[in-house]
C-alpha cells in the first residue's frame, strides 16, 4: 500500500512540475490561490517546478525500490512538509485563514502528511 501511495503522489506532483517548467503561465492560472501570491514570475515558478521534480523522482524511487528509495523519500517529504508549513503560517496571517487552508487541503496538506506518515512507517531497520 505504501509504494501504490507513493507511486499515485509521484504521478500526481509529477503532472504538477511539468506544467510548472513547461506551461508556467498556464500553471500559474490554473491553480487555485496562486495568483493570490503575487505578481508572476516564470522564473519562480520554474524553480518550484524543479523542487517538484526532484520531490517526484524521490517518491518513485521509494515506490520502486523501497529500501535504497527511502532517503529520497525523506528529502522529498521535508519539501513537503516545509511548504506546507509555509502554507499555514500564511493562512494564519490571512483574513480568510481557513478558506486558505481548505483550498489547499488536496494540493498541499495531504501530500507532506501522506508523504511524511510514509517516511516514517517505512523507515528502514
Amino acid at each position: 500500500m505504501f509504494r501504490i501511495v507513493c507511486a499515485v503522489l509521484a504521478v500526481i506532483l509529477g503532472i504538477n512540475a511539468l506544467a510548472q517548467l513547461f506551461a508556467p503561465f498556464w500553471w500559474y492560472g490554473a491553480v487555485p490561490g496562486v495568483t493570490a501570491t503575487g505578481a508572476y514570475n516564470p522564473h519562480f515558478v520554474r524553480d518550484i517546478g524543479a523542487a517538484y521534480l526532484a520531490v517526484t523522482l524521490g517518491l518513485g524511487w521509494f515506490a520502486w525500490r523501497p529500501v535504497q528509495g527511502w532517503p529520497a523519500l525523506v528529502a522529498g517529504a521535508l519539501f513537503l512538509s516545509v511548504h506546507a508549513a509555509i502554507h499555514v503560517f500564511d493562512a494564519s496571517c490571512s483574513a480568510s485563514g481557513w478558506h486558505d487552508v481548505l483550498r489547499d487541503l488536496p494540493g498541499v496538506y495531504l501530500p507532506a502528511l501522506a508523504a511524511g506518515w510514509i517516511a516514517f512507517a517505512r523507515k528502514p531497520a
